[in-house]
């Protein structure tokens, strides 16, 4: 869909320069918006590049489980089905890190893994990760699952990295002004995520009960 979308966009971008006669403009806009990206990917590779170093330093220390078990009570509270001796909770803790941090690149790969560990222990439930019905498949996921998307979705951000840094690469003044309103922002939609999980799973309880 996205992809569409942008097809759209730029057939319209180009009939209207061609109906305006301004072709050349769009030219040379294009031209400069292809080597402000390369000088963006650069910026920001080098600078992935040093936060996910730091976060193998991290793992490779024991930084990363030490970090896991302080967020022990809240890997509880949200995951409540999860296993205690389960290798999720450190993936999850440093999908919530990374997140927190502004790292959302960073906190991508530790949530594939957690994602995958998650899957593994539905596995072990008994569950296999499908179920039938009408000639189709249809993957199954668990709550905990959907607990991980949900909150890696709305990743409270105490230090907006990635977003400081862009602002700084396009010359602007104060690039740290944002932090308080991310913080604000992604707070409140933290809070709502972590209801709306609870909301649901009690409500799958209460209908597993019921019927």
């Amino acid at each position: 869909m996205l992809n569409i979308i942008w097809a759209i966009m730029i057939l319209l971008g180009i009939s209207v320069g061609i109906i305006t006669g301004r072709m050349e403009e769009i030219g040379n806009g294009a031209l400069e918006s292809a080597g402000s990206a390369v000088t963006v990917c650069i910026t920001m590779l080098g600078i992935l590049s040093m936060w996910t170093g730091i976060m193998q330093v991290a793992k490779a220390s024991g930084l990363l489980s030490k970090m896991a078990e302080w967020l022990t009570p809240v890997i509880r509270f949200l995951y409540p089905g999860l296993p205690g001796d389960s290798v999720a909770a450190e993936y999850i803790a440093t999908n919530m890190v990374a997140n927190i941090m502004g790292l959302g690149w960073a906190a991508t790969p530790a949530g594939v893994k957690a994602m995958e560990e998650l899957e593994a222990i539905e596995e072990k439930r008994g569950s296999k990760g499908y179920r039938r019905g009408d000639n189709a498949e249809h993957r199954v996921t668990s709550r905990e699952m959907c607990t991980l998307l949900v909150i890696n979705m709305s990743s409270l951000q105490l230090i907006p990295i990635n977003m400081i840094a862009y602002r700084s690469q396009y010359g602007s003044v104060a690039p740290a002004v944002i932090v308080a309103p991310v913080l604000f922002a992604t707070l409140c939609s933290t809070v709502v995520a972590v209801a709306y999980c609870k909301v649901m799973s009690t409500r799958d309880s209460y209908l597993k009960q019921k019927f």
